[in-house]
């Protein structure tokens, strides 16, 4: 593919603070984004193949599956339909968000074991909140560049509905107080002097603030979140997600019947602008709205990472390469924006820039935030590359489980359009990005 110009900056004055001041975003604000670095990759780490389970609403129809089995689910399909052998795997790397209910105690380890995998291959369970999935597959692909182990299964899971309540302990002896928290979303347990310091955001609300910083309008967030919609469903037309599906039996109240969950629930394709308008801010004064935000969902990914050795000696050809990727911090308030440095870090660690992405994956936690991004990235909110086969607005974010299905459907577009690079990234509550550049190379 011919190589885009590289896009120019816009020239963003800042990100306003709780106190009122302004933030300079210099790091990335009218500079050169992705401007080549050090050229740190990870060259021997490669991604063969993964499934992921059809991402089902909140209560909907995975609700009554535990999601240690909706991982063990993913794990045993991507295996079994693979040349590798599970003695071969040295390490099950999960991420996973919630962990307060039958995720807790490392659901990593024990949906290795319900899998099928033999007790000596270990498990890991990891939390970088909604970007574990991907957090995942960057620590299996940094093992293997690091000559830690030449095999990994790598992915993400969360079961949203079945997040419990907990209940905190009292703060003195025999004191009488009851504090209870919803673990489906949000913070709980949150420290007065960091709540203090920098907030207590809701996620919502950190994407208005997005939206008030930037100039991000509700018509704008609508608008891009119709696309999603309308994307999902020309890609669902086309049988794009069709390979990528792992369908899940579900056992029914009643003895004996079953059903079988082979399609994203979450979806609906037969929204419309109209329908979009109608809605109202979920904060007065705000822009978000149920229509225009990621879901509460359920799911499960599992991918095959490996070295090019392990693929040669069974015969296995990769997909792609994780070439290298970053982390970086924001503030709070504005933890939408965090895949913006993050993306900058990776591709220049990559010695690569946005005009060099075929495929641009951006976690839609919120179309404002996505909005926010595209605009201190320089990229039109049109930009083809950019979620072409829709985003979390459409197909849901079960929250440990986006990151992997993220990684997935980027290769798997690659693939698709013939394209070399691209670019997955994702926003992380508490103020933080993550990114990855992948290579196809198959």
């Amino acid at each position: 593919m011919m190589a885009r110009d590289r896009p120019k900056m816009r020239p963003v004055s800042g990100v306003r603070r709780p106190d009122g001041s302004v933030a300079a975003w210099s790091a990335y604000n009218g500079g050169n984004f992705g401007a080549p670095g050090m050229g740190i990759s990870m060259n021997n780490a490669f991604i063969y193949d993964g499934v992921r389970t059809p991402f089902g609403r909140h209560a909907g129809a995975l609700a009554a599956v535990r999601p240690d089995d909706l991982l063990a689910g993913t794990i045993a399909t991507v295996m079994g339909r693979s040349p590798f052998r599970g003695e071969d795997v040295e390490d099950v790397v999960i991420g996973c968000t919630n962990q307060a209910g039958e995720d807790c105690r490392n659901i990593a380890r024990r949906a290795g074991l319900l899998a099928g995998l033999p007790v000596e291959v270990a498990g890991m369970t990891i939390n970088r909140l909604c970007s574990s999935g991907l957090a995942a597959v960057v620590d299996a692909a940094r093992a293997v560049a690091c000559g830690q182990g030449e095999l990994f299964i790598a992915g993400g899971v969360e079961s949203m509905s079945r997040a419990p309540f907990v209940m905190a302990k009292s703060e003195r002896a025999y004191g009488r107080q009851l504090t209870t928290f919803d673990t489906t979303l949000g913070s709980r347990f949150a420290n007065p002097r960091a709540t203090a310091q920098y907030g207590d955001h809701a996620m919502p609300v950190t994407a208005d603030n997005v939206a008030a910083d930037l100039g991000i309008t509700r018509e704008a967030s609508d608008r891009f979140a119709l696309a999603s919609q309308q994307r999902f469903a020309a890609a669902k037309a086309e049988c794009f997600y069709k390979d990528e599906l792992d369908p899940v039996t579900v056992v029914g109240s009643k003895r004996g019947t079953t059903t079988t969950v082979a399609d994203d629930e979450h979806p609906r394709p037969n929204t419309s602008a109209e329908k979009l308008a109608t809605l109202r801010p979920l904060f007065d004064g705000g822009v978000v709205t149920a229509g225009n935000a990621s879901g509460i969902n359920d799911g499960a990914v599992a991918l095959i990472v490996g070295s090019r050795a392990a693929g040669e000696g069974v015969g296995a050809a990769p997909l792609g390469r994780v070439v290298c990727a970053a982390a970086a911090g924001v503030e709070p308030r504005v933890m939408g924006l965090g895949p913006v440095p993050a993306s900058q870090k990776a591709l220049a660690r990559a010695g690569l820039s946005l005009s060099d992405m075929d495929v641009i994956e951006i976690n839609e936690a919120f179309a404002a935030q996505v909005l926010g991004c595209l605009k201190l990235m320089g990229l039109d909110q049109e930009d083809s590359r950019v979620n072409p086969n829709g985003g979390a607005i459409a197909v849901g974010h079960p929250l440990g489980a986006s990151g992997a299905r993220l990684t997935l459907t980027a290769m798997r577009q690659l693939q698709r359009c013939g394209g070399r690079y691209a670019l997955v990234t994702l926003c992380i509550g508490v103020g933080q990005g993550l990114a990855a550049v992948l290579e196809r190379v198959s």
